[in-house]
């Protein structure tokens, strides 16, 4: 059985290049919205975090009609640390869109996705968007995407892909780049034409991979898939299997079964071969597994999904500010937390701490999991983060560390001080181009080694410096490296900062608190400029006399406090540095807050590395 009114497409592309501004104008010309009704901006974007950093993080899945044929779109992330979101998804469709930008043209998140798609014999179709920039090189760059698809050793097939000239945000696509669109008619026509429609077998044994997990609190756990064989109905007692553990079966019912249309989930009575839908009743259901037949079990094997590289320990917060701004505080409900997510993340990884009350939490990348983070703090959850560290690995007996692919675009006059420093980071060249004004720099180097670097990085920029990375294997350790030239300005003394005690206390450093500001000993209130740590009175009050009055304060001049946001606070901090982080405040401490005791910490160190 073949669905020739069906198509299933998935859009991939590296972050910013225009994937979901896409969707929005394949909505319009397909009739979604009423001729009245206001468009949302980025209407794929739908959670808070996406729409106020303008990145997509989850996968999600719409629908489309042209003509006789329905179109199941599914936009993806571009950012590098939701790569698991890519991977699964792709076993759900039967080709791929590849959005690449007519100026930037291919980046690290576009050979990742690519190669992912091509592993899987995807049909490719080619998207150059954003022709009508300035700075547009629409020739250089279809030249770039057919290197690097003979790079990643595409079949003959696959070289041969169409490639469509495309500007999302004008809603315009062409054959040609010399020829202006009117509409993304060329678009569509070349979905319904290249892209193979599914087949599968109607009478077949059912088959159907979860690629999803939604979550509602009326029905529970939704899950979201291709169905491969057989139909799938409404009321039907159904099996629950997984490929890597095919013993273990659990029967369930099919409560509700919802398709996509446009952007809404529409009831159905059943669903064939072909048909991407979302299905309630399965309270045990994970992603990678599949729903078979009661009599007939055959699971379908799930796509083997990165590992993750990077580490943090989230701890219960125990500062002496702990519990007064958050509603879930314990390690019970800490613990009930991180394990939920990994039921609808693939690509994390939860342990347990080396105490009852940590977690050991790993992930893609800081974004990764400061994301995590975010989504905590906002539900309510107050918690520690420790400093991240890379996961090593022992190959044959030599240490190895994972390697990143970093993508530079900065201005001319910054490739100096960029390269300074990535040399000094134990970055490796690979390659330079110029183009405009501006240089396109590619190295490799130790996932390690960049952490911590990017606010260094707009400094030297000044703001206009572009940086891409991606996973690039293990290699041999490097060797270690100092990650931080600055120090902390911890505070001695538990109290509230004071006007008086601020003023004195900026001329070591920059603060990050104003006055006011609840403060406890063993906090970092500030950055020193020089190594090493100073501990400072921040809760200084002047002496007052009878002729002095505490008004007097108000004449001192104090800078303004550098204000950190998680990604920042997460780079910045040293080994023996914690963040607490609740649904109010971000705060920096020590793992030690007792400055006597994290002194004779600090002595026993340096006595055992002289002894060594």
């Amino acid at each position: 059985m073949v669905r020739e009114d069906l198509r299933n497409i998935a859009i991939i592309a590296h972050v910013d290049h225009g994937k979901t501004t896409l969707i929005d104008e394949m909505l319009k010309q397909c009739g979604v919205y009423r001729d009245n009704q206001t468009a949302t901006e980025r209407v794929m974007d739908s959670n808070d975090i996406e729409r106020e950093r303008g990145i997509t993080i989850l996968a999600k899945n719409t629908a489309v009609r042209y003509g006789e044929h329905k179109i199941n779109i599914i936009d993806t992330p571009g950012h590098a640390d939701f790569g698991g979101e890519v991977e699964r998804i792709l076993k759900m469709v039967n080709g791929v869109l590849l959005l690449v930008d007519a100026a930037e043209g291919p980046m690290p998140q576009t050979r990742f996705v690519l190669q992912k798609a091509l592993e899987l014999n995807h049909r490719v179709i080619v998207v150059i968007n954003k022709i009508d920039r300035p700075d547009a090189r629409l020739e250089e760059v279809e030249e770039e995407v057919l290197e690097l698809l003979m790079e990643l050793e595409a079949t003959d097939e696959q070289l041969d892909s169409p490639m469509i000239f495309c500007s999302g945000k004008a809603g315009t696509a062409s054959l040609s780049p010399f020829e202006a669109g009117q509409d993304l008619r060329p678009l569509f026509d070349t979905i319904v034409e290249y892209i193979e429609p599914p087949h599968g077998d109607e009478e077949a044994p059912l088959q159907m991979l979860v690629s999803s997990i939604d979550y509602n609190e009326y029905v529970g756990r939704i899950g979201i898939g291709r169905v491969e064989n057989g139909r799938l109905q409404v009321g039907r007692e159904v099996a629950i299997v997984n490929y890597h553990e095919p013993d273990k079966k659990k029967n369930t019912k099919i409560v509700s079964l919802y398709q996509f249309e446009g952007l809404n989930k529409v009831q159905a009575e059943f669903a064939m071969p072909g048909d991407i839908v979302s299905f309630s009743g399965a309270e045990d259901i994970t992603i990678g597994d599949t729903i078979c037949d009661k009599e007939q079990l055959d699971p379908l094997p799930f796509v083997k999904i990165s590992e993750p590289t990077l580490e943090m320990t989230f701890s219960v917060n125990d500062s002496p500010l702990a519990g007064r701004e958050g509603k879930f505080v314990t390690s019970r409900q800490l613990r009930s937390r991180l394990f939920g997510e990994l039921l609808k993340d693939v690509s994390l990884r939860v342990e347990e701490g080396q105490t009852t009350e940590s977690f050991r939490v790993c992930g893609r990348g800081e974004m990764h999991l400061s994301i995590l983070i975010e989504n905590m703090r906002r539900e309510g959850y107050e918690l520690a983060v420790g400093t991240p560290r890379v996961i090593l690995h022992e190959i044959d007996g030599v240490k190895q560390e994972p390697m990143e692919r970093v993508l530079i675009d900065v201005p001319d006059g910054a490739v100096g001080s960029v390269m300074e420093k990535l040399g000094s980071r134990k970055g490796e060249f690979l390659d330079m181009a110029a183009h405009n004004g501006r240089t396109r720099i590619e190295y490799k180097i130790p996932a390690r080694c960049l952490i911590g670097y990017r606010a260094e990085f707009l400094t030297d920029t000044r703001g206009e410096g572009i940086m891409n990375s991606i996973f690039d294997g293990y290699e041999p350790y490097k060797g270690d490296i100092v990650r931080r030239y600055t120090g902390s300005l911890i505070a001695s003394e538990s109290g509230e900062a004071t006007t008086y005690g601020l003023y004195n206390t900026q001329e070591r450093g920059e603060m990050f608190i104003g006055p006011q500001t609840p403060v406890y000993e063993g906090m970092i209130v500030g950055r020193s400029p020089k190594l090493g740590d100073i501990a400072v009175n921040v809760c200084k009050k002047k002496h007052l006399t009878s002729i002095r009055s505490s008004g007097a304060d108000e004449k001192l001049l104090l800078t303004p406090p550098v204000v950190f946001s998680l990604e920042e606070a997460i780079e910045f901090i040293a080994d023996d540095e914690m963040i607490e982080v609740t649904p109010k405040s971000i705060r920096l401490r020590k793992k030690i807050l007792d400055n006597s005791l994290r002194m004779k910490e600090q002595s026993k160190k340096k006595e055992a590395a002289k002894n060594e």
